[in-house]
């Protein structure tokens, strides 16, 4: 899908068709649209190749007077019990009088961009300043992001204060993963934005207080993702001590049970040998056997018990 979209003193607007100095967003292109872009602009095809791989990096690139940034955005994922959070590449594109930004994922960032600065009437005077506003949204939506993994850290840990099963341990697992991948994601954004700052003919291109803004919002972002580990790590680690003491408990109440009652166990079998006893012609041998058989077991019980064995 191909959006054409011009700066004015409200916000965004929705064009029909192209026009210069437009904003041209993409979004899930398919191949007319990227055929579209090549013939119409002439847009380098390795650039739009690079922003499909949903594992690219960072960066920043100069060929044939386009400039190509690729930075991470995050996503969300909806599963079956619980959404899961990702990030994928978002490239901008620029050269004169044309600005693409494309992405080959679906995400709610950029629409939610526009309508923000449609609220705002925010005017975006330049190429560069509309990157820093990109980018400081994206850093925007790693923290509303953040919040819901939160969230379902609290949900997962007030299910384990009840019982702990393999659906909550896998819960744990799936936002580990997505911390995982926001902490690399946040840290190559890290590394893009101190490449714009130190380039010197990008840096005269923006404002400095909207890219200081960027900053302060990735540095949130990213401390509050190292916040949100270190939690779920320490949880983890407590919930695996917890299981581990289970299980030793579980194994040492089924050793006590097995002690208890091999002991009438072992008595009955003496009683119980082919060979003569005292008490083989007594009416009341069994009686007595059992008897004692179970007064032995339950004196054991209750040195089990003493000891807090059972």
């Amino acid at each position: 899908m191909i959006n054409f979209l011009v700066s004015n003193s409200h916000g965004f607007e929705y064009l029909d068709d192209w026009q210069k100095n437009c904003w041209i967003n993409v979004e899930c292109p398919t191949n007319e649209e990227i055929d579209f872009l090549v013939n119409r602009f002439e847009v380098p095809i390795g650039f739009l190749n690079d922003t499909e791989d949903a594992e690219e990096r960072p960066r920043i690139e100069y060929e044939d007077e386009w400039y190509f940034i690729i930075l991470r955005i995050p996503i969300k994922i909806l599963g079956e019990n619980a959404p899961a959070y990702s990030t994928v590449p978002l490239g901008a594109i620029w050269k004169e009088d044309v600005f693409i930004s494309i992405t080959h994922f679906k995400n709610d960032m950029v629409d939610d961009f526009v309508d923000f600065a449609n609220r705002k009437k925010i005017y975006v005077p330049n190429y560069m300043d509309l990157f820093i506003r990109i980018f400081l949204s994206s850093s925007v939506w790693f923290q509303k992001y953040l919040k819901q993994v939160n969230q379902q850290i609290r949900n997962v840990e007030q299910e384990l204060e009840k019982s702990i099963q393999n659906t909550e341990l896998q819960s744990l697992l799936k936002i580990e993963k997505s911390l995982v991948l926001f902490t690399t994601s946040l840290k190559g954004n890290d590394i893009l934005l101190t490449k714009l700052k130190i380039n010197r003919h990008l840096r005269n291109q923006f404002d400095e207080e909207l890219f200081e803004d960027a900053e302060i919002e990735l540095k949130q972002a990213e401390e509050t993702t190292k916040i949100y580990s270190d939690i779920l790590s320490g949880m983890m680690d407590a919930y695996a001590s917890v299981i581990s003491n289970n299980l030793n408990a579980i194994m040492k109440r089924l050793t006590t049970i097995s002690i208890i009652l091999m002991i009438p166990t072992l008595i009955a079998s003496l009683y119980g040998m082919n060979v003569p006893n005292f008490m083989e012609k007594s009416n009341f041998a069994f009686l007595g056997i059992i008897t004692f058989s179970f007064l032995v077991a339950y004196f054991g019980y209750k040195i089990f018990k003493k000891n807090n064995w059972f």
